[in-house]
């Protein structure tokens, strides 16, 4: 077998030496053998590579081209570690090549550094501090430990702190029941409360409802009327110790807001004797005075009421004390209007028919008279909100949504003409006395009341035009005559305004209404309000007649960027230089000295007897 094995294999040598005989001579050149797809039923299921189909086994073929026969050798190659080149021929380049992304590492940190780790201790005590005080005013604890509070269950009641008057009133009491200021205040507290019934009760009637009697028990004062009863309620309050008074009095004073029944009782029942009446009237009895029903017309709106016109005189309505929102508004209660209803009255006296003459002006709106109304809008009243309705689209609700139970207050005031807004002015002269009577009006009402306006925009300032040449103001003791050129000023609307009768401090909080300061930027009248804040620094019980400049620089932009009438470009630089003085004046008693004013104004001392 040795024999055997080593004669195989001398011949297997010797062929292999003469077939490298005849390559060489023959010149072979050896090549790559092109990559061809060969389709798949034709190569054999076991020599398909696991890298796909349709590829060729991973084999070589030497090629020698010639005539002879081809000789060539097979032989496999391992694909470990890269890619031989072979198996390389064979790849279907047609793919991409998909690279896998490399992964990153951190970055180096610097030499000398040390990374520290992240600290949340700032967030997490803001947090903590968060959730405290939600947790604080969200959820407090009961007052009685292990215990449910049932609904009926009575509970002291938070009583609001006695504003300054109130407080003076007090001490009188403490020191000496029988002596003490005789003040509006103390007949208010110290007069014994009608006895009313009910409103809207089971046996309420509207139409049984008369009009105030001519002749009734109340006495007439200024700028109040007080009603004269025999109630016990009042009395055994008078006899009570201080600190029931004390107690009695933040629960019935004006300036309570105690929602208690009684309370808004008593309010409406004062608000009544005011406009010295007993019952509350009707519309027809009301509107019946000034003209034929059949001739009522409505001339304007407002968020809180409407206006009509009656004869002369403009009527102005106000529902008050319901339950419902009016124009999408709370209704305002009795307190409330009992406040306008007083600095009206007590703004009539300027006109000089029941005062000193110290201090009279005619500019403020006369309020001729007040009523207090009850029932359903009357037909005369629904036709004339109709046809205005028609023509201008009214902006409020229809008044026969309100029920036969709703009150009203009714404001008879003069005809004071078109407002500032659409009123057309003719030169510059009208613009000057505009602004001289204004200003003169505020004056006097800052030196007789510490009045303040706080809300005189282009809408409540009228205008009419008669053939008056001047008109007539008492400052502080002088006569003062303004040149009118024909024109006549009359301010209205007197609900955020605040007052000091001598007795009482009349005013209205804006700070209980932040949506009024929140109003469009570079609107003037927006920025107005928002400087009233400023300088009163949400303190509006307190005197601040820096306000009433405020809206003297609101005229003066309005007449500056809004209105049109003839003028020069000196006027111009008139108007804006008094604007730039206006605004280093305190008062309206110091602008109405202003140079601007000096040619339109003519002095006279008014004689005072004693």
């Amino acid at each position: 077998m040795g024999s055997e094995t080593g004669r195989n294999c001398v011949d297997l040598w010797s062929e292999i030496v003469r077939s490298e005989q005849q390559q060489q001579n023959d010149q072979v050149i050896y090549r790559r053998r092109k990559s061809a797809k060969i389709p798949q039923d034709a190569v054999p299921s076991n020599q398909l590579s696991s890298g796909g189909e349709g590829n060729l086994p991973h084999r070589v073929s030497l090629v020698a081209p010639g005539p002879n026969e081809r000789i060539s050798w097979n032989r496999s190659l391992s694909t470990r570690g890269r890619t031989s080149m072979a198996v390389g021929a064979c790849v279907d380049y047609h793919q991409p090549q998909v690279k896998q992304a490399k992964r990153r590492g951190r970055p180096p940190v610097p030499k000398g550094k040390v990374v520290k780790p992240l600290s949340f201790d700032k967030e997490r005590a803001y947090f903590e501090e968060v959730d405290a005080f939600e947790l604080e005013e969200e959820s407090p604890s009961p007052k009685n430990y292990g215990t449910w509070v049932r609904a009926n269950q009575n509970d002291s009641v938070a009583i609001p702190h006695l504003s300054s008057r109130l407080q003076k009133w007090l001490k009188c009491k403490r020191l000496n029941h029988s002596c003490g200021p005789t003040s509006t205040l103390s007949k208010i507290l110290g007069t014994p409360s009608m006895t009313l019934t009910p409103i809207g009760g089971d046996d309420f009637d509207p139409f049984c409802l008369k009009s105030t009697p001519k002749k009734s028990s109340i006495k007439v004062g200024l700028p109040l009327h007080y009603v004269e009863s025999t109630s016990n309620e009042m009395e055994d309050v008078a006899n009570e110790s201080c600190e029931d008074i004390e107690f009695a009095v933040k629960k019935f004073s004006l300036a309570s807001t105690s929602p208690l029944h009684s309370y808004q009782s008593n309010q409406f029942a004062t608000l009544l004797a005011v406009c010295g009446q007993s019952v509350p009237t009707t519309f027809q009895d009301v509107f019946s005075k000034y003209c034929d029903l059949q001739n009522i017309t409505k001339i304007g709106e407002g968020t809180f009421g409407e206006a009509f016109m009656a004869g002369n005189y403009v009527c102005k309505i106000v529902p008050i004390d319901g339950d419902f929102r009016v124009n999408g508004e709370v209704q305002k209660r009795s307190g409330e209007l009992l406040e306008e209803v007083v600095l009206s009255r007590t703004l009539n006296c300027l006109r000089g028919r029941e005062g000193d003459g110290h201090n009279a002006c005619t500019t403020f709106i006369e309020t001729v008279d007040l009523q207090v109304c009850q029932g359903s809008y009357d037909p005369a009243l629904i036709r004339a909100w109709q046809d205005w309705d028609e023509k201008h689209r009214s902006e409020n609700d229809h008044p026969k949504e309100f029920p036969d139970t709703q009150c009203y207050v009714v404001f008879v005031l003069e005809h004071g003409g078109r407002d500032l807004e659409s009123f057309v002015l003719l030169n510059f002269d009208e613009a000057r006395t505009l602004l001289v009577q204004v200003t003169a009006a505020l004056a006097v009402a800052e030196a007789a009341y510490e009045f303040e306006h706080r809300d005189l925009h282009w809408g409540n300032v009228l205008l009419s035009r008669n053939d008056s040449v001047t008109l007539e103001f008492n400052l502080e003791g002088k006569k003062m005559f303004v040149k009118t050129f024909g024109l006549v000023v009359s301010i209205i609307d007197f609900t955020l305004s605040r007052i000091n009768t001598g007795e009482d401090i009349l005013f209205l909080d804006l700070s209980s209404d932040p949506d009024l300061f929140k109003g469009p930027a570079r609107d003037k009248q927006s920025e107005t309000y928002r400087k009233m804040k400023e300088v009163t620094e949400d303190c509006w019980e307190e005197s601040f007649p820096r306000t009433n400049v405020l809206w003297l620089l609101y005229l003066v932009d309005i007449l500056l960027h809004k209105k049109a009438f003839e003028h020069t470009s000196k006027n111009v630089r008139d108007l804006r230089s008094l604007k730039k003085r206006l605004d280093e004046y305190q008062s309206a008693r110091e602008a109405i000295l202003d140079p601007f004013f000096s040619d339109l104004l003519a002095y006279q001392v008014v004689s005072c007897e004693v």
